[in-house]
């Protein structure tokens, strides 16, 4: 048995008063898709960050790649680089050009080569359907564009695991699938991937495994077919109720 490509166990986390997370345990092996989803405000989002240490857990542990992210000991910057993040929101540089937003975090933080950048880049923004737009000005994209765009930049630093925080959370409903269809490719590509998204039927279709987080903890998790077929707590069907209602 491989180690998972990231174990995290009792993590916890509060903003003030407020405890988000309550002792979550997690393993996400590589390979795998694992869609995160629960009710607004449940702790999806939080967790995703503190993988990403964006947010710095109070207590815990997070293994990636066999050491703990928590440790100060540890390279966090080299370790954070093999760790994709796609955000609901696009984060692009809007001065700068699609093409040079998918080359300046290799060039600067790898120190590729200009040249070996830009040829991965183009690679990964035809890959996202985005060849024509490779010297667009990113103002001028739709949001389906942008998020590819997003997603493109993120490979370019070819991690070992990409996160997406609801990735089309701010999107128009015509365009989501341009973007899910991308991330698909990616799962079918074999790429370890973590999503928080309320997208149900991306999370039944295309996930190894579901995780329902409620209140801060993981309440339950499972195959799609277990989670959204014959879910065990009351508190998951009630969440998916609306979802499974509207597939009858």
């Amino acid at each position: 048995m491989t180690e998972p490509v990231i174990k995290i166990s009792k993590l916890e986390k509060s903003f003030g008063n407020l405890k988000v997370l309550k002792g979550v345990d997690l393993e996400i092996d590589k390979g795998e898709v694992v869609c995160i989803i629960g009710a607004s405000g449940s702790g999806k989002s939080t967790l995703l960050r503190c993988i990403n240490l964006l947010e710095e857990a109070d207590s815990g542990e997070i293994l990636f790649d066999g050491q703990n992210l928590m440790d100060l000991r540890v390279n966090i910057n080299a370790l954070r680089q093999k760790i994709g993040m796609v955000f609901q929101s696009f984060n692009l540089f809007n001065n700068k050009n699609v093409l040079d937003n998918c080359t300046l975090a290799p060039v600067t933080v790898r120190k590729i080569d200009l040249n070996a950048a830009r040829e991965t880049a183009i690679k990964h923004l035809k890959a996202v359907g985005l060849g024509d737009f490779i010297h667009a000005d990113v103002n001028r994209l739709s949001g389906g564009q942008k998020q590819r765009v997003a997603i493109a930049r993120a490979l370019c630093m070819e991690p070992e695991l990409m996160l997406f925080d609801e990735p089309t959370s701010a999107l128009d409903p015509e365009i989501v699938g341009e973007v899910l269809d991308v991330m698909k490719n990616l799962a079918a590509q074999g790429m370890t991937m973590t999503v928080v998204t309320h997208e149900m039927a991306f999370a039944r279709e295309v996930s190894d495994r579901v995780v329902f987080m409620d209140g801060g903890v993981i309440l339950e998790q499972g195959s799609p077919a277990k989670v959204f077929g014959s879910p065990e707590h009351a508190r998951t069907r009630e969440f998916l109720s609306r979802y499974l209602d509207d597939k009858k």
